[in-house]
């Protein structure tokens, strides 16, 4: 069966470094079973790579091409592959875009900054220039229209389910004009209305931890171990130990204990929204 009509390897890098990846493996009379035999990889993996969902590890290409008997090609390549997968995303954070497509549940905790997933374009523009302030605006579309991309997520009715919890103070305080920021707003809150996303709001005299300081996101996914992603302005950290995993897990779940109710929550987004969109400041 020709894979050129399952995998379209002109669609990209990855689609066309995958696409080669199973015609050498077919040609070789390889199932995915046998190829990955020997590493510390499966079969969901690898049928991933194939199909250009996945960026392909170092040690696993090396692992193909000594099956494969291919030169070293697949690993000569990784890195196209990686900076394609990239594209405007920051180097750190392109893992956890991968990785949100793939995601079964996504739980975050943000106490400075509405997040990414949720961002308008206005508000990601705002955090964008504010951090990259000498970047060219070819640049900051770029990283919009990525950030943006991702929210594409929410159009399947089932995956992920996505549960977020924000300080009050990330609704209270806007960064954008009030008419702006009061339909960013009014978007969070059509999502939880679409039961899309699931929104907590931490008051203002909520515990207060040295956790709360740090944002915080979780993964769980159907076949592969939890994550756990937290970041600064110019740097982020993936952990994937889980034991440490379940550790933020727990802390997680007090703040959810400790934020408004789902409904209550809403209530508040949305009566913000108006008094944006009236051109007072929520107290």
């Amino acid at each position: 069966m020709a894979t050129s009509k399952e995998i379209d390897g002109s669609a990209g890098v990855p689609q066309f470094y995958g696409n080669e990846l199973r015609f050498k493996r077919e040609e070789a009379g390889l199932t995915l079973e046998k190829l990955v035999d020997g590493s510390f990889f499966g079969i969901t993996y690898l049928s991933e790579i194939e199909h250009g969902h996945r960026r392909m590890p170092v040690e696993l290409a090396r692992h193909a091409d000594r099956v494969l008997k291919t030169d070293g090609f697949f690993e000569r390549r990784c890195d196209d592959v990686r900076k394609a997968r990239q594209g405007a995303h920051s180097s750190y954070f392109a893992g956890i875009a991968e990785a949100e497509t793939r995601a079964r549940t996504i739980d975050q905790w943000s106490g400075t900054l509405i997040p990414g997933l949720l961002q308008t374009r206005p508000y990601a523009n705002a955090v964008i220039r504010s951090t990259h302030p000498l970047d060219s605006s070819d640049e900051v579309e770029a990283k919009i229209d990525a950030r943006l991309q991702r929210a594409q997520l929410f159009t399947d009715p089932r995956r992920p389910e996505y549960w977020v919890i924000l300080h009050e103070s990330v609704v209270r305080h806007s960064i954008i004009p009030p008419v702006e920021m009061a339909e960013q707003l009014d978007q969070i809150a059509a999502l939880a209305r679409r039961n899309r996303v699931v929104v907590q709001i931490l008051p203002w005299n909520g515990p207060s931890r040295a956790l709360t300081e740090l944002p915080l996101l979780l993964m769980d996914f159907d076949s592969e171990p939890p994550l756990l992603y937290t970041e600064g302005p110019y740097h982020g950290q993936i952990i994937d130990d889980p034991a440490v995993v379940t550790r933020y897990r727990k802390a997680y779940d007090r703040l959810r204990a400790a934020a408004s109710p789902p409904e209550a929550s809403l209530t508040q987004i949305e009566e913000a929204a108006e008094e944006y969109r009236h051109g007072q400041h929520p107290s």
